[in-house]
């Protein structure tokens, strides 16, 4: 992953633990952490790491971007890792994710269904590939029509890198405040990211239990409630 140098991540608070047992432990991630180190030691901080000093057998089992904030499940346990990295893997895991975009979408919900490749030319941007790229499909509600932005509910079948992302850039509304796909209006209409891992639900690896965690973001509840209010930006 291709980070700027410039990497200041935030300290407080250090772990922000929504749950945890014997088998897993599932963390809150802010915005501006990386979940894993990136290369250098500059970039050694991260939400893996940081667990990993307190529970040295944890693995990690999914990602999310340094930019996406957001619920982040971990194994604390080998044969917890590989469950859940099987529930991930055949797409059993359910994952739910709120967003703001430019614009008001005229379709209120439907699903997004277009391939997806690393943008060689441009690493490590991703773009639609039809030829060479990998199944991606996203289904979308709207939740809130803003003056000139929409507050979007996201869930993912398939986990592609910048999936959600590339998709909402294809649909016509990128995300505000990303700075890989967003046109320079949409980027300046936030600080960061306005991407939020809200909700993942997942079978514990041990009891099998129907386990459903949330997390609330600065931008956004959980619940699809607006409550920053500079998010919206003028034509």
């Amino acid at each position: 992953m291709s980070v700027s140098l410039d990497y200041h991540p935030p300290t407080e608070p250090w772990l922000d633990i929504l749950y945890q047992d014997k088998d897993i432990i599932v963390l809150n991630k802010p915005s501006g952490l990386l979940t894993n180190p990136g290369r250098g030691p500059e970039l050694a901080d991260s939400l893996f790491s940081r667990v990993k000093a307190e529970y040295e057998l944890s693995q990690l089992v999914h990602r999310l971007d340094l930019s996406t904030s957001g619920v982040v499940v971990m194994a604390l346990r080998r044969n917890a890792e590989r469950e859940l990295k099987r529930q991930f893997a055949e797409r059993l895991v359910k994952k739910r994710y709120l967003a703001v975009v430019a614009g008001r979408p005229e379709t209120l919900s439907g699903s997004i269904d277009l391939p997806l490749a690393v943008d060689a030319d441009r690493a490590p941007k991703q773009k639609v590939c039809k030829l060479h790229g990998k199944a991606a499909l996203t289904h979308y509600r709207v939740l809130q029509h803003l003056s000139n932005s929409a507050v979007m509910e996201l869930r993912p079948v398939t986990g592609r890198s910048h999936q959600l992302r590339l998709h909402m850039l294809a649909l016509g509304h990128p995300i505000l405040g990303d700075a890989f796909y967003a046109d320079d209006k949409a980027l300046a209409a936030a600080p960061r990211l306005l991407l939020h891992a809200a909700q993942l639900q997942l079978q514990h690896p041990y009891s099998g239990k129907l386990l459903d965690f949330s997390a609330n973001t600065d931008f956004i509840s959980a619940s699809g409630q607006l409550n920053w209010p500079t998010t919206d930006f003028a034509c």
